[in-house]
């Protein structure tokens, strides 16, 4: 499998969504993208994951991107997830064939799962960040994401 690199095309998509159907390019009318795989709702890291980027969304925003959080579970699996976490203001995407996955170079082989990971993409659909083996405890991890977007972390 292959990973995205910074200067790379972003592989294309289109997913079911918990705010119904979403394409690549639909996420990029939105601004930069921020791709969060992640492994399992309710999990423990991977609640840390998805919280901590719920909770710095004003953030992200303020930096005209948005976010895509992405896991094998289904959609039903991620609205009984998000209400748990209070709510999440970005969509959850289920990948149940993990074909997203393989196209990041991050599907966790043969446990049918992906590994938490991130990607930021540009609204020209490239790849500025990446980040194939993301764990939430890692503060220069978290931090590398926001400089992708804009953030000075000076």
């Amino acid at each position: 499998m292959i990973v995205p690199q910074p200067f790379d095309q972003a592989p294309d998509f289109t997913v079911e969504t918990t705010e119904g159907t979403l394409s690549l390019a639909d996420l990029l009318q939105r601004g930069k993208l921020i791709l969060a795989f992640y492994t399992e709702d309710a999990t423990p890291m991977c609640s840390t994951q998805v919280a901590m980027l719920k909770d710095d969304y004003l953030i992200v925003r303020e930096f005209g991107a948005t976010v895509l959080a992405v896991s094998a579970d289904s959609v039903d699996s991620h609205l009984e997830f998000a209400a748990r976490l209070g709510g999440i203001p970005f969509p959850l995407a289920t990948d149940e064939s993990l074909d997203l996955a393989r196209a990041y170079g991050v599907a966790g082989e043969p446990a049918k799962r992906a590994h938490r990971a991130i990607f930021v993409i540009d609204q020209t659909g490239m790849v500025t960040h990446s980040q194939p083996w993301f764990q939430p405890s890692n503060t220069g991890q978290y931090q590398a994401i926001f400089a992708a977007i804009g953030l000075d972390i000076a």
